[in-house]
């Protein structure tokens, strides 16, 4: 009788064994890894490649740093030019044309007020360093140690920052409610919801018995990105520049993933007119690679040399992917076509809202966009004069969602106070092909995952 030999088995893909040594060796921090199992080899403007050959539109956009999408030309160009320049691609903080043409196009950019009596510091790399710098800057001019900040804030990971941020464990500055219409705090939204908060900062400000001594800084998001996408009101942003000018509070904008045209505006403070005292920036400031700086008002300058410094603060090749990606942004006016393209976007998103009732709110500015999916079977959990009824949040479903969006090709990313809101944050390039293509893929998605028997089993993301 024959023998017959077995089949051989064919090896796995290597993007899984990939995926698998990044599970074995990484650690359990990771976040994006985790919901998103892809390995990206190649990327242009909005699509990535992924090595099992796939192709995805990205709406995550390096959670918000690419302005421009991937590997746009004119960063690329700009890299290399420094690259074959033989220029030094590390100087500490010394100074080099490079950075001079980096800092005189972002001054160009800047609202007008704050741009002509402006000093800027190159922190680390990262947003959460800037935001640090910001607040030693504030404690060292003002003499004062506490800080105000926001229910749903996000600023970063390291301590301050983190501590300034909604789900800090250990609250060391006073918390002020950030103003809501759908899950509104005080049960009013709209503007009686926003002059309600307004009046709380104020009461409390002023109290003699509040308990809360005169504070170096507020810090605020013109948009809460993690929070949920929650847009500021404009009236209300005036209101606390008003605020903290009367009480010589200094009032710091964090723009780290509004900046650069993300929400229709150069800079999102513009939609209101406030100009700030400080201003945070990173993410699309450096075309992709890191960079992160504070702007000031240059009477708050009173630093001691060294009092705030970082070994990477002088990253050439991030200046001058910034510089191009500043002017690309400005010459070609993206930051107008993101707030007519988001606004179509967002009419499109809106209506899907009277198909689902899962869907229990869709705002936004600009090309910053969030869904907030609930569960419509369950008791009311919020209720507001503004928007009636508000169902429990469904991370659930938002979970699932998401992965059925990659099954359609479509990178997106989950926020809000139970990571029940998908976002959008597509580059400023997307085309009206791409944006449509987007809508398309979610409501199909959504759909799916409405129907999905595993949908409950989905556990919410682990950020």
């Amino acid at each position: 009788m024959a023998v017959t030999e077995p089949a051989p088995v064919a090896a796995p893909p290597a993007h899984e064994g990939i995926l698998r040594r990044q599970a074995l060796r990484e650690s359990a921090a990771r976040t994006y890894a985790r919901s998103l199992p892809i390995v990206p080899v190649r990327a242009r403007g909005m699509t990535i490649e992924g090595a099992d050959g796939r192709r995805y539109l990205d709406c995550l956009s390096g959670a918000g740093t690419l302005a421009l999408g991937h590997n746009h030309p004119v960063v690329l160009e700009a890299i290399r030019k420094v690259i074959d320049s033989g220029a030094p691609l590390h100087v500490l903080d010394l100074a080099t044309p490079v950075k001079d043409d980096f800092t005189t196009e972002l001054f160009a950019t800047l609202p007008r007020e704050l741009a002509d009596d402006a000093r800027i510091q190159f922190c680390g790399p990262a947003g959460t360093d800037a935001v640090e710098a910001a607040f030693k800057l504030v404690r060292a001019a003002s003499g004062r140690s506490g800080l105000l900040a926001f229910t749903g804030a996000y600023h970063g990971m390291t301590a301050g920052a983190l501590g300034a941020s909604g789900g800090a464990p250990d609250v060391r500055v006073t918390r002020l409610p950030f103003p809501q219409n759908y899950r509104c705090p005080f049960g009013a939204g709209g503007e009686r919801g926003a002059d309600l908060s307004a009046r709380w900062t104020e009461h409390l400000l002023d109290d003699p018995k509040g308990g809360v001594p005169a504070p170096a800084a507020m810090i605020l998001e013109p948009v809460q990105g993690e929070g949920g996408v929650n847009p500021a009101p404009d009236e209300w942003m005036r209101r606390m520049r008003r605020i903290t000018r009367e009480r010589s509070i200094a009032l710091i904008a964090d723009e780290v993933q509004t900046g650069v045209g993300r929400t229709g505006a150069f800079w999102a403070v513009e939609h209101s007119g406030v100009v700030p005292d400080v201003m945070v920036l990173s993410k699309a400031i450096g075309g992709s690679l890191p960079l992160a700086v504070i702007v000031y008002r240059s009477e708050l300058d009173r630093w001691q040399p060294g009092a705030h410094a970082g070994t990477f603060r002088g990253n050439q090749l991030a200046m001058a992917a910034g510089a191009a990606t500043l002017a690309y942004v400005r010459e070609n006016r993206l930051a107008e076509r993101a707030g007519i393209l988001g606004a179509r976007m967002l009419a499109r998103l809106q209506a899907l809202s009277s198909e689902h009732p899962s869907i229990g709110d869709v705002r936004g500015r600009g090309l910053m966009l969030g869904i907030e999916l609930v569960d419509p079977g369950a008791e009311p959990v919020t209720v507001t004069a503004e928007t009636g009824s508000a169902p429990p949040p469904d991370p659930a479903l938002a979970a699932a969602v998401q992965q059925e969006c990659l099954r359609r090709g479509l990178i997106v990313e989950l926020g809000g106070r139970h990571s029940a809101v998908v976002r959008l944050l597509p580059p400023l390039t997307l085309t009206d092909e791409q944006a449509t293509a987007v809508v398309d893929r979610l409501a199909d998605a959504l759909r799916a995952a409405e129907c999905s028997p595993y949908r409950r089993a989905v556990g919410g993301p682990t950020r």
